[in-house]
């Protein structure tokens, strides 16, 4: 049911994201910045983050070093939901979260903690800021979001 939400027929109205009306842009960064950390340490475990839209997740990967030669390597990727894929009609890599890693969903109360706002707002805020992701991707907007 939380990836339906992702999935829009139709443009996104201020009114449907109340929570990111009320915030200042760098409330809104201050939480993404603790969602990014939390993101971050559950790499480093080696675990995935599934966000409704997507998952961040480690997967090997090849990198060529000098004369041609082949390091296998690991690197941190934005794997887009096939749900949203299709829905939306993207190209994207065919990279896909390795079996044995254990996909996990943000634990809302452990980033409110380290962000001193409530579970609620910051739950809300990815939320509606992921809903905002999908409008711009319904209405073909170039969409930049940065991650440390």
């Amino acid at each position: 049911a939380k990836m339906q939400k992702f999935l829009l027929y139709n443009s996104v109205e201020p009114e449907e994201l109340p929570t990111l009306k009320e915030l200042s842009t760098v409330e809104i960064c201050k939480i993404w910045s603790g969602m990014s950390r939390h993101i971050y340490r559950h790499l480093l475990k080696n675990r995935a983050v599934d966000i409704g839209v997507g998952s961040f997740a480690v997967v090997p990967a090849q990198a060529i070093v000098a004369e041609g030669k082949v390091l296998p390597v690991e690197r941190p990727m934005f794997i887009l939901s096939k749900t949203l894929k299709m829905f939306y009609n993207l190209e994207s890599d065919e990279a896909k979260i390795p079996d044995e890693t254990p996909v996990v969903q943000p634990d809302f109360e452990e980033i409110a903690a380290s962000t001193h706002f409530r579970r609620e707002i910051v739950e809300q805020c990815v939320q509606e800021t992921l809903h905002c992701f999908a409008g711009a991707l319904k209405d073909n907007k170039e969409v930049e979001f940065s991650f440390r």
